[in-house]
């Protein structure tokens, strides 16, 4: 009820992050689980969802191994559900790379690696590359080994990387079905990797000891502390389909021939960081170029983008999204956004090769954006040429815009007087006789800024895109994704 908003609850957010509770400072908070409880709220949901929303950057988990040892079969057991594509031939594309998933009330992210092996660069360079990949955004490794097969040379490979990077590395014996699979199993000592942990990922046996070890080996949140550091350089991912000038705007941008631009797919494997001076500051470029699309190779060639995007948002704080003016909006270009908004960092869309475009494809372009990309019209955008170097001194305002809207909070008390005037302004639409409330809300975390709403009801989704909408034109927010969660008061009955 509005008659239960507090005040203004931001002198408390000054030591917010020294506490527990997300964002929210000890006095913010107890504050509002006091209007919780007024409102008959169970406090441990609201402390639970508080927490929840609060988490900030999750670990990251890899999945990698040599082809068709269950890698995919692995993650959707992890994840619990059937997302990746478990195929028994090699060069299945799939959009996705990365998944949310849950153990033991623990969050993280899967970073899945299978299914994808060119025949023109042999099996070896192949795994190896995907290894490289995932290992780099990774915070620990799932190292999986077909136990009836026994260790091979490319696993050997593999072994050989995961030492040189140094992250915790889970070894899964899979394919131990039964009782007489351990022994082959117990073979794997000898990969010099500890403990091999036997596994069906198939019929689910033994991945719930196999879990408990990777909760041991993950960080409870990833050493990665973003540009908190004095002095420490902000991580800026330049991201974009193949082909789309991502080394070559890198090169303008650090007024030096730094990236070599290969054309052959899959050369360049490690994403390159880059300290760039910009503006009177020092930023880190984490450059994903270096793939370019064959035709007999495309299939591969996407995958592997897709993975190294992965890993090189994972890494970053902003991503600076390039997409070439020149040529439509892709279905590509489309997925690349979203990735880097369902990672929740900062986003930036920059239109490359803007000096070629005439007045005709400029008409064109705007409305492609106005309908291809209308859900990210909050990202600041800058109209670059990486030829040139037109508009380039454009990109680090367009970037801080976007890490401010990242990191900005609400105080819960300001927070709760514009939900109040905005309920009464606009109420949720009657659904079954009953008109569900928004009661009061918090923004429990930053980076990107998210917020929990409690309310009578269930809340339709064009009402939360309502609310989001409202957000942004109350409080900025600019370059930056919104998460928002709503509870329901239990004792109000079920939700339809």
């Amino acid at each position: 009820m509005n008659d239960h908003i507090q005040p203004d609850g931001s002198e408390a957010y000054e030591d917010a992050h020294e506490h527990d509770h997300g964002s929210l400072g000890d006095a913010e908070f107890a504050e509002f689980m006091e209007l919780a409880a007024e409102e008959g709220f169970d406090l441990e949901d609201v402390e639970g969802a508080i927490e929840e929303a609060g988490h900030g950057p999750l670990p990251v988990l890899a999945v990698v191994g040599r082809p068709n040892v269950g890698k995919s079969t692995l993650v959707n057991r992890i994840i619990g559900r059937r997302e990746a594509v478990v195929e028994d031939k090699p060069g299945v594309t799939r959009d996705r790379v990365t998944y949310e998933a849950e153990w033991a009330g623990r969050r993280f992210k899967v970073v899945d690696t299978g299914g994808w092996e060119q025949d023109v660069l042999g099996i070896d360079a192949s795994v190896a590359a995907q290894a490289e990949y995932a290992i780099e955004a990774a915070d620990a490794v799932v190292f999986v080994v077909d136990a009836k097969v026994g260790a091979t040379d490319t696993d050997e490979a593999v072994v050989r990387l995961l030492r040189k990077a140094g992250k915790p590395v889970v070894l899964c014996a899979n394919k131990v079905d039964g009782p007489s699979g351990e022994a082959d199993a117990a073979s794997l000592w000898s990969l010099g990797l500890g403990e091999p942990h036997p596994v069906s990922a198939l019929h689910g046996r033994g991945t719930g000891d196999m879990l408990d070890q990777v909760l041991q080996a993950l960080p409870e949140a990833p050493a990665q502390t973003f540009g908190t550091a004095v002095g420490g350089p902000r991580r800026v991912a330049l991201i974009g389909r193949p082909n789309v000038g991502k080394s070559s705007l890198l090169n303008k941008v650090a007024g030096e021939e730094r990236v070599v631009v290969n054309e052959i797919a899959g050369t360049t494997r490690d994403p390159v960081d880059e300290l760039i001076e910009l503006g009177g500051k020092t930023w880190k470029f984490v450059d994903t170029a270096g793939i370019r699309k064959r035709v007999h190779l495309q299939q591969g060639a996407d995958y592997y983008a897709s993975l190294r995007t992965a890993a090189a948002v994972e890494k970053a704080e902003v991503a600076v999204v390039l997409i070439d003016g020149s040529e439509s909006i892709s279905v590509q270009d489309q997925r690349i956004v979203t990735m880097a908004v369902e990672a929740g960092r900062a986003l930036v869309l920059a239109y490359n090769k803007w000096d070629t475009l005439d007045e005709e494809r400029r008409y064109y372009l705007e409305r492609e954006i106005e309908t291809e990309l209308g859900q990210v019209a909050w990202a600041p955008r800058v109209n670059v040429s990486a030829r040139t170097g037109r508009h380039m001194e454009k990109l680090v305002p367009a970037i801080e815009a976007a890490l401010e809207g990242w990191e900005t909070r609400v105080p819960t008390g300001r927070l709760n007087a514009f939900l109040g005037e905005l309920v009464a302004a606009h109420p949720h639409p009657v659904r079954g006789g009953k008109q569900p409330r928004i009661l009061f809300g918090t923004q429990a975390g930053t980076k990107p800024p998210r917020f929990v709403l409690f309310a009578s009801g269930f809340i339709e989704a064009g009402y939360r895109r309502f609310i989001e909408r409202r957000l942004r034109e109350e409080f900025g927010f600019e370059g930056t994704p919104i998460h928002i969660s709503v509870r329901v008061r239990e004792k109000r009955g079920r939700k339809k």
